[in-house]
């Protein structure tokens, strides 16, 4: 099954490398070279979004902030050529779902992004009484009003709703959450659980996310 890739990069020439080696990695491609047009274009039917950071007109992370903010719940993967620990960090927080430093394999980027894609509808709806996953439309409601979340937030609630208010091990639901082998800090993972946390008690909710203290966590 083909897949539907929106690559926002603004050089030239590493845009037609990547659009090019995803064409014969079996993806879909629609080329983007700045946040604006990213904007414009992440309305259509797309699986995921490969983003820059260093854009002309825009950091990337913001421009993945704005499409959090329009609804967009498809897979992020930012590409940049920073590598330090706080730049990831801040690219988790911004909505994105995976970091992949410049110079890169094109393979991995292929691989990540089919993990993604894959990890982005979950195989069977997850309830929770009136919080309702759906695994077909990707789209979470709270007592039939809509809720907002990103591919990662989405995996990880349907990791703890599947649990039925048992504890869930924070190994589990950085598995749950990441593709295999991403490196996934405590930090991270407690950036998405705030975030969780937030949206849940916003809704309406009466569930809660509770915390085992270096254990786990779990729903109740």
């Amino acid at each position: 099954m083909s897949r539907h890739i929106l690559v926002v990069e603004d050089d030239h020439r590493l845009r037609s490398v990547l659009l090019r080696g995803l064409r014969e990695e079996g993806f879909e491609t629609t080329p983007a070279q700045d946040g604006a047009a990213a904007m414009r274009l992440s309305v259509a039917d797309v699986d995921a979004v490969v983003l820059d950071i260093g854009l002309p007109d825009a950091d990337g992370r913001d421009v993945c902030q704005a499409l959090r903010a329009n609804g967009f719940d498809r897979p992020v993967i930012f590409l940049t050529a920073r590598h330090h620990l706080t730049d990831r960090l801040s690219g988790f927080s911004a909505g994105g779902d995976d970091y992949l430093a410049k110079p890169f394999h094109l393979a991995e980027l292929a691989a990540r992004l089919r993990a993604a894609v894959k990890r982005s509808r979950p195989a069977a709806p997850v309830s929770g009484g009136e919080v309702v996953l759906d695994a077909v439309r990707h789209t979470c409601t709270v007592r039939g009003v809509p809720l907002t979340l990103t591919p990662t937030e989405f995996r990880i609630l349907a990791a703890l709703l599947a649990a039925a208010g048992d504890l869930v091990s924070r190994r589990d639901l950085v598995r749950a959450g990441w593709p295999e082998g991403a490196q996934v800090s405590d930090n991270t993972l407690d950036q998405y659980l705030t975030r969780l946390r937030r949206k849940l008690r916003e809704s309406g909710s009466i569930l809660t996310l509770g915390t085992s203290r270096g254990v786990g966590h779990r729903l109740s």
